[in-house]
């Protein structure tokens, strides 16, 4: 039996997988990079081991770090979660070969999916549907997504619209594969744009019993890469789950497949689908599938590795779970990223981890779902956070921008939908930017209610999804100059008197560029705001400020981290920058800078100085949290400066190249 675990990976997976170690009583170690060395998963930990190094190659990326880490440790088995080697043939070779058990599929079945393409001819002989690959594309079958072979997340993929465009795309796709997965394998198949992603959890022991867990959809995406999952997939017709279930077990089976893993299907608008690929590990949506079974996906995976047999039937699936993934990234800019500080991280409702009971059900086929794995103890308040950050944590450029998930469950999938919409909007989030609101409105959408998905939601309404909430910002502004004015003297009365010649002034800028100017007394008579006739200030605090217009009072509450300050309501957040009364005239960009927007590294380089450029053309390529980012001309003109070079690292606002305009 395992007693001590080492999980090869950072945050909120490494976290998931030590709670229900705690659960079951196994010692945990730890592995962790020079900026994650106060991290959370390394302080739950028994032991950590340091990697040293901060860039994930050489540090989590690194498989005889992790190995020589496990046995330095004393550990007997390891977890490799998602992403880094999770997928890697050669790392679970390796592990093995050390004397340690390895928590997931065997080594070949691993490598028999490696490769999307050889995967793809594989299930095809298996009878699984695919959509086969294009060697060959012609305008006929227009558009493309170019997908890198090897890898998966959104790196290495494009999507191609035009042949015209084919070649540049697949020279990128490439370079971006092989620095990514160390192969430039990549290869064509039709694009899709309204087909829904569906993808089947898998769990096999090595006893021959496969069991299709259940189902779940991952259609909200941005850049191919997930935002929300739910389970189970809604309105499927029962003939179409039933054959998805069918097709993913097939392929569990043609490569002797044991341990957790999730076939993934694209499904057509005529209930058609193909199979895309399988992923050998534990998924991050994982949680949707935990909520609606009561099982602990993780310590069913530990009891598989330890020779369990698994029950002939999974478990009866009940009620409805949404994921939503919290990103440090504003939507509004291209999904660009953020760093920095996160000072907050805080559901305001309370809410009931889905943690094990810890109490075995038996062991033997015939005892539900094998020893020491456990059910969950009970939905609370059906919500659940999963996260590796904390407040204090520093959201660095070197690892994926997700801080969270925060799960929901509820008996329908329109409750499910209603409780985590309503927990995201109450929770208070300060720090980096972040897609919260971009996720409250996606699941109060009529059509994602009406379960119209595919996976160019978020595209199709992408206008309403960003649109600033002006009215909000306006409202909120006054709230922040009020909790200011409170901090500076004091907890101000209603009726608090003053009487300036002129009226307080302070200027704010919202997230999207816009700047509100709020001018305001504080009379014997009360609030005199020149911007907001009508309302009322019923309370002033530092940080609470309680507002009433028209008989209708609503509470903000208000935390400042230097310029910056984060408004809260029950209905949403809001993030300003308090701007000096006077701007100072020193500061000045020049017509044309184009400045870094995030830190990152140049990975290309796509134009020449004296190039004629148009708005909108990319001129060199940032990688940011495992992410590339395009940087365009802001204008038609001539490239003029360019101090961009292939792997420099660049801090926000670094000045990458100048755009001479076109003079009109």
């Amino acid at each position: 039996m395992i007693t001590n675990l080492l999980v090869a990976n950072r945050g909120e997976i490494a976290r998931r997988v030590f709670r229900t170690c705690r659960e079951l009583g196994i010692a945990t170690t730890a592995v962790h990079s020079d900026p994650d060395a106060g991290a959370p998963h390394v302080r739950e930990a028994d032991a950590a081991v340091r990697l040293p190094g901060a860039a994930p190659a050489d540090t989590y990326l690194r498989a005889d770090l992790i190995v020589r880490a496990a046995l330095a440790a004393g550990a007997d088995a390891v977890h490799p979660g998602y992403g880094f080697l999770s997928e890697s043939a050669d790392f679970a070779r390796a592990v093995q070969d050390a004397g340690l058990l390895w928590i997931g599929p065997p080594p070949a079945a691993i490598a028999a999916m490696g490769s999307k393409t050889a995967a793809k001819e594989l299930m095809a002989a298996a009878g699984v549907p695919v959509l086969g690959a294009l060697t060959e594309p012609t305008e006929a079958d227009l558009p493309l997504l170019v997908k890198a072979a090897a890898g998966g997340g959104g790196r290495g993929m494009r999507v191609v619209r035009s042949l015209a465009d084919l070649p540049g795309e697949l020279a990128a796709a490439r370079a971006e594969a092989a620095k990514a997965f160390g192969s430039d394998e990549v290869f064509c198949e039709r694009y899709l744009p309204a087909g829904r992603h569906v993808e089947v959890q898998l769990l096999a022991d090595a006893h021959g019993t496969v069991w299709a867990v259940g189902d779940r959809d991952c259609s909200l995406q941005r850049r191919h890469q997930k935002v929300i999952e739910e389970a189970p997939a809604p309105g499927l017709p029962a003939e179409v789950r039933a054959g998805l279930h069918a097709a993913a077990r097939e392929a569990a089976r043609a490569i002797g497949y044991t341990g957790a893993g999730t076939a993934e299907f694209l499904l057509t608008g005529d209930g058609r689908f193909f199979f895309l690929e399988m992923n050998t590990r534990l998924q991050v949506e994982h949680p949707v599938t935990e909520a609606v079974t009561g099982l602990d996906l993780v310590a069913l995976q530990l009891a598989v590795a330890e020779g369990e047999a698994l029950a002939p039937e999974p478990p009866a699936s009940g009620g409805h779970a949404i994921e939503a993934r919290l990103y440090a990234e504003d939507p509004a800019k291209d999904w660009q990223p953020a760093t920095g500080t996160l000072h907050r991280l805080e559901l305001t409702l309370p809410y009931q981890e889905f943690t094990g009971a810890g109490a075995g059900a038996g062991t033997g086929a015939g005892a539900g779902a094998g020893a020491g794995t456990g059910t969950f103890t009970g939905r609370g308040t059906g919500l659940r956070l999963d996260s590796g950050v904390e407040a204090g944590s520093e959201i660095t450029p070197h690892y994926d921008a997700m801080l969270a998930k925060v799960i929901a469950w509820a008996p329908t999938r329109a409750a499910a939908a209603r409780r985590l919409a309503d927990a995201l909007a109450r929770a208070r989030i300060h720090g980096p930017a972040t897609n919260r609101d971009l996720l409250v409105r996606a699941l109060r959408h009529p059509a994602f209610l009406a379960a119209e998905l595919h996976t160019g939601f978020l595209a199709e309404h992408a206008a309403e999804l960003t649109a600033p909430d002006g009215k909000g910002a306006d409202r909120a502004a006054l709230a922040a100059a009020l909790a200011d004015a409170a901090g500076r003297r004091g907890a101000l009365p209603s009726g608090w008197r003053n009487l300036p010649s002129q009226p307080q002034l302070k200027r704010y800028r919202a997230e999207d560029g816009t700047e509100t100017a709020v001018r305001y007394r504080l009379t014997r008579a009360g609030l005199l705001a020149e911007d907001h006739p009508g309302v009322e200030l019923v309370e002033a605090a530092p940080d609470r400020v309680v507002l009433s217009e028209d008989g209708l009072r609503r509470t903000y509450r208000v935390a400042r981290y230097g310029d910056r300050v984060h408004v809260d309501t029950p209905a949403g957040g809001t993030v300003l920058t308090a701007l000096p009364r006077f701007p100072d005239p020193t500061v000045r960009t020049e017509p044309g800078a184009l400045l870094a927007p995030m830190p990152g590294t140049v990975v290309r380089v796509v134009a020449a100085v004296g190039d004629t450029v148009t708005a909108g053309q990319p001129l060199l390529v940032l990688e940011a949290m495992k992410m590339e980012h395009r940087v365009a001309a802001p204008s038609d003109g001539t490239l003029v400066e360019l101090r961009a070079t292939p792997g420099r690292q660049v801090e926000t606002g670094t000045l990458l190249a100048v755009v001479q305009p076109i003079e009109a």
